[in-house]
Parts: structure tokens; C-alpha cells; sequence
């Protein structure tokens, strides 16, 4: 039988991986506590590796997640974000959650393209370093399938892997001149940290006011960020609010709370000197998990 600490002992590499079949952070604590259950109620008497037989069921739970997902997502109400989860350097995050674009949300919303089996077999061998063997006992599939598999999912992320590159306190630091900007309200600032075909995608799921469609170009973009600050000051919300940069999986970002409580997190992604990318999630289910994290912190 497995043991309490042979779990915990694999419970950061569980977790890493369901949190990126999934873009969930909160969906991946219920695949690792689902997999605990089963680790007791099911496994196997022969056990030979207890790692491979915990990743064989997390990842299976994690593809019958994204299989019944399909069609919530199909509905859901403007662009879908993946749950921000908090890499700041001054927080030890998740062992597994090492430096890697793989956890980006710019990567995460890629791995979106991809078929849940495509998926399961890219992180398991591109992240993971899983065999093609280990990956077809996993998956109950042929080694040469896998393979397939594997080639067909690497074409369709080549065509538009983002670049993770850059010094983190830099990107910090513009961070922190972007914030300064939003509450300036001043324009030709933001039009020096915005790359030209600056992208934003706000999340807020229906429940939260958010942009319904992705805007692109910096006109666009700043047009809306200083239409969300002039709505803030008429509805007297800037005396309560605040902002704070942060690292959210291993981008720079800005936590806004309004009153104290957790607002939105808007992720940035930097690249060459220029905010080409911001990704605000205000969905409240999405923040729930980072707001723990920030409380622990």
C-alpha cells in the first residue's frame, strides 16, 4: 500500500502535472485528492513503481476532466484564461513548478490547441522526460501511436511557441513603470511599455465585468485600460483600491484589490523591452487559489 509519505514525497510532481493538463490550479487539488482515494481503495498488489502508477491516474482523471470540459468551454462567456498561481520569488512555489515556459499562460493557453491526448503525450515526454514506452503504458497506447502522437502535437506548438527569455527583475521593474503609468493615467507612457501589436484578453467568465473579445494593437489596448481607470474614478472606486506587482507563473503582474479583496491579476508578458501581452483573469472562481497563496505569504 502506499504510504502517507510516498504520496507527499510525489505529490509536487501530481500536482505539476495536472496543473498543466489542466490550467487549473484548484482542478488539480481535486485530481491529487481523487488520485489519494484511489491509491488506496485500488491499486494494484504487484505495485512496481509507485510514481508511474500515480501518473498513470492522475493524468488518466486529468483527461476525463478536459474531455467532459470541452463543452462548458464551448460555452464559456468571453476568452478563457488559465488560474493564475503565485511564483514570487519571495514564495517558494511548488517544487515542480520550476522556471519553465511550460507554465507560463501564454504556454497554457497554447497547450489549449492541442487534443487532451495530445497533451497528455507532449508534457509527459517535452516536460515531464517521460519514455515513449512509459507514455504508452500511461496512456494504453502503442509506443509507435505515442510517437504520433508526439510529432503531431510538436508541429502544432512550434507554429506559435511563445519566447521566455529576459531578466526577471527587468521585466519586474517594467512592471512596476506600467503601474505606474495606469495610475498616472497617462498615455504617452503606456505607449512606450506597449509593444505596437500589444494583445488583451480579459477573463472574467460572465461574473465579473471583463472584455467579451481579445483586443490587439496598442491604440486599442490603451483605450481600454484608461476607459476601465475612468470608470473606476466615477463609480469612487480608486480611493479603495491597490495594486501591487507580483510574479504569476513566471511572468511579472499586478494584483488589484479593491477594498482588500483580490480584484484581478493582470499577467505580463514581456519580451524585448515591451509589454507585448496582458492577460487579465477577474473571474472570482479563477482567483481563489492565488488569494490563498498570497495570504500564506
Amino acid at each position: 500500500m502506499i504510504t502517507v509519505e510516498e504520496f507527499e514525497e510525489y505529490r509536487p510532481l501530481l500536482f505539476s502535472v495536472a496543473y498543466r493538463m489542466l490550467g487549473s490550479a484548484s482542478d488539480a487539488e481535486d485530481v491529487i485528492q481523487d488520485t489519494w482515494v484511489r491509491s488506496s481503495d485500488a491499486q494494484p498488489r504487484d505495485l512496481r513503481s509507485t510514481k508511474a502508477w500515480l501518473t498513470t491516474v492522475v493524468t488518466r482523471l486529468c483527461l476525463d476532466r478536459l474531455k467532459s470540459a470541452r463543452a462548458a468551454r464551448e460555452r464559456y462567456v468571453g476568452p478563457w484564461l488559465p488560474e493564475p498561481v503565485l511564483t514570487s520569488p519571495e514564495v517558494r512555489p511548488d517544487a515542480m513548478l520550476q522556471r519553465d515556459e511550460s507554465v507560463t499562460l501564454a504556454f497554457l493557453v497554447l497547450l489549449e490547441t492541442l487534443t487532451p491526448e495530445e497533451r497528455a503525450v507532449f508534457l509527459l515526454k517535452e516536460i515531464f522526460d517521460y519514455t515513449h514506452d512509459e507514455i504508452a503504458g500511461i496512456l494504453d497506447l502503442s509506443p509507435a501511436n505515442a510517437r504520433q502522437i508526439l510529432h503531431r502535437a510538436r508541429a502544432r506548438i512550434a507554429e506559435r511557441r511563445p519566447r521566455f527569455s529576459g531578466d526577471p527583475e527587468q521585466k519586474r521593474a517594467l512592471a512596476r513603470r506600467f503601474l505606474s503609468a495606469l495610475a498616472a493615467a497617462d498615455p504617452q507612457e503606456l505607449t512606450g511599455l506597449l509593444a505596437e501589436d500589444v494583445g488583451f484578453w480579459g477573463d472574467g467568465g460572465g461574473k465579473v465585468a471583463a472584455s467579451r473579445r481579445p483586443l490587439s494593437g496598442r491604440d486599442a489596448v490603451i483605450n481600454l485600460l484608461l476607459g476601465i481607470q475612468r470608470v473606476a474614478a466615477a463609480q469612487g472606486l480608486l480611493p479603495n483600491m491597490s495594486a501591487t506587482v507580483i510574479d504569476v507563473n513566471f511572468d511579472p503582474a499586478l494584483a488589484f484589490r479593491v477594498g482588500g479583496r483580490l480584484d484581478g491579476i493582470y499577467a505580463l508578458e514581456v519580451e524585448e523591452g515591451s509589454i507585448r501581452a496582458i492577460r487579465a483573469v477577474r473571474n472570482p472562481d479563477k482567483l481563489a487559489f492565488i488569494e490563498r497563496q498570497l495570504s500564506i505569504a
